[in-house]
């Protein structure tokens, strides 16, 4: 992740969402797999130590008190039903990782295991396990509520589910001592209803991370091509301006290098989908406009130059003109339409170039 532009102390956004951190938009269209793979992101490393050694106190007890595989099982189940919990709650609005919700399932299976065991304990070791168990997990949690930017939902996800995950997988320190059934059965009904519950309450998405994708990918291409048209349509004006080409053949240079690809430009545009919620939307609405403006006005030029009427091209060029304004709001609107939510960088500004300044022309067309 360093290798790729992640920082030591903090990542952004986009380096968690390329490496598989846990958002609606994204883990709800078709990449579930992003619940278990948010458990290993961390957005730095002070957000990574203090889980390592949070695992590594714990868990080297918990995996002694269940073995191995059954330490597995609980530490994946926490995380996942953590995650999905966090999904949830956050209607899928934000962008979460880490592998807390699974360690707190490890400290809530230690403290059903040393509660359950309690006569087969010395009474200081009891009190050094359960209170000091209970006591971190109580603390967390009560950060978790007072600090922003921590995901509390998937720390009482993974900690619920790690108390459950604790009866069913109990195993006793006294090998001939048998669990009651009844207890894990019960435990095992509680964790289905609540995964039942968890995925019925999945909200549904905002907008879907692939057709966010695509409109980045297709705003892109339209800020490269539109620089080529914008340098084209000066090209002809300044042609124009020379006066060694006459107005029909400068009309159907326009039509053909400016108006035909503004028109193209806007239907690509246009078929992409009009959501509002998905950060693009903005910038493809005011791309949708620009496209469409550029185009009207390159096509009156074209038509006033045929009929070798001032006035409309005066005011064809006045159009283009003040379509660069529609291009040129304020640069934290292209930033919204090109990153991720709560993550703004600097963007491709190519539309705030468009449109070349027609006024040198004007007069000589006129």
């Amino acid at each position: 992740m360093l290798a790729n532009g992640a920082g030591l102390w903090h990542s952004g956004n986009s380096i968690q969402l390329a490496w598989g951190a846990n958002f609606g938009p994204a883990t709800q269209d078709g990449e579930w797999w992003r619940l278990g793979t948010a458990m290993f992101l961390h957005f730095g490393i002070i957000h990574l130590t203090l889980n390592l050694w949070a695992l590594w106190d714990g868990g080297q007890l918990v995996e002694r008190m269940y073995g191995h595989a059954r330490f597995a099982g609980i530490y994946f189940a926490s995380g996942l039903t953590g995650n999905l919990l966090s999904l949830v709650a956050h209607k899928g609005l934000t962008i979460s990782g880490g592998a807390s919700g699974a360690i707190f399932g490890i400290y809530g299976a230690l403290l059903v295991f040393v509660w359950r065991e309690r006569r087969n304990l010395h009474p200081r070791d009891f009190r050094w396990f359960f209170w000091g168990a209970a006591g971190f997990a109580a603390i967390s949690l009560a950060l978790g509520f007072l600090i922003t930017g921590i995901d509390n939902a998937a720390h009482i996800g993974g900690f619920l589910t790690g108390i459950l995950a604790g009866v069913i997988f109990a195993r006793p320190l006294d090998g001939a001592k048998r669990i009651p059934y009844l207890a894990r059965a019960i435990a095992g009904g509680l964790f289905t209803v609540l995964a039942a519950i968890l995925i019925r309450g999945i909200p549904a998405p905002a907008y879907l991370w692939s057709q966010e994708l695509l409109a980045r990918e297709e705003i892109g291409q339209f800020l490269r091509e539109d620089a080529a048209i914008s340098q084209a349509w000066q090209t002809i004006l300044n042609e124009g301006k020379r006066g060694d080409t006459s107005f029909e053949e400068l009309a159907g240079r326009i039509d053909t290098a400016v108006s035909d690809p503004y028109e193209e430009s806007f239907e690509q545009l246009s078929h992409l989908p009009a959501n509002p919620a998905m950060p693009s939307g903005p910038a493809l609405e005011m791309l949708r406009d620009y496209a469409e403006n550029r185009r009207d006005a390159s096509r009156a030029l074209a038509e006033g130059l045929r009929a070798h009427d001032p006035g409309q091209i005066r005011e064809a060029l006045e159009r283009a003109q003040n379509s660069r304004q529609l291009a040129q709001p304020d640069r934290e609107t292209f930033r919204a339409g090109q990153k991720e939510p709560a993550q703004g960088e600097q963007t491709d500004q190519g539309a705030a170039r468009t449109g070349a300044d027609h006024n040198s022309s004007k007069s000589e067309l006129e």
